[in-house]
């Protein structure tokens, strides 16, 4: 599979952790936005689109962000359930990625084009937020608009 186009969308704020979405398409016909360029402690690495983990509540239904306390609904006093992660699931068990690589090389594969991608953009654009990580959406919609 060829990564046949990144874009990247930095966001403002330099003491923020989140530096950058990026969006990768992948042998012209697959896209996978919300790929996050993230300051690490160890350096900069890619974070793949993620969304929050969410339960029932008994009472009334509503999907509630996992490990809240109360229902947002009703009120509703929610039961915490025990969760034992392992190290890896630490991190990830309130989140869980929307697309990821299957292996490790696929995964350095698509972190190593969207971080050079990344580091070519000048330093001035890296600090400015004159990009929306939703402008390729238009960009898209215009596209698809026009076909």
């Amino acid at each position: 599979m060829e990564i046949t186009e990144v874009r990247i969308f930095p966001r403002e704020s330099r003491d923020k952790k989140l530096k950058a979405y990026a969006t990768v398409t992948f042998d012209d016909c697959f896209v996978v936005r919300d790929i996050k360029v993230i300051q690490g402690n160890k350096g900069l690495f890619v974070a793949m689109p993620s969304r929050k983990m969410k339960e029932s509540c008994s009472k009334c239904g509503h999907r509630n962000v996992v490990r809240s306390k109360y229902c947002n609904a009703c009120g509703a006093t929610l039961p915490m359930i025990e969760i034992v992660p392992t190290d890896k699931e630490e991190r990830q068990s309130e989140h869980r990625d929307i697309a990821h690589p299957i292996n490790s090389e696929f995964r350095e594969h698509i972190q190593k084009a969207v971080l050079d991608k990344y580091d070519s953009l000048p330093e001035s654009e890296k600090a400015s937020d004159t990009h929306s990580h939703t402008s390729d959406e238009n960009i898209d919609n215009n596209n698809q608009a026009k076909a």
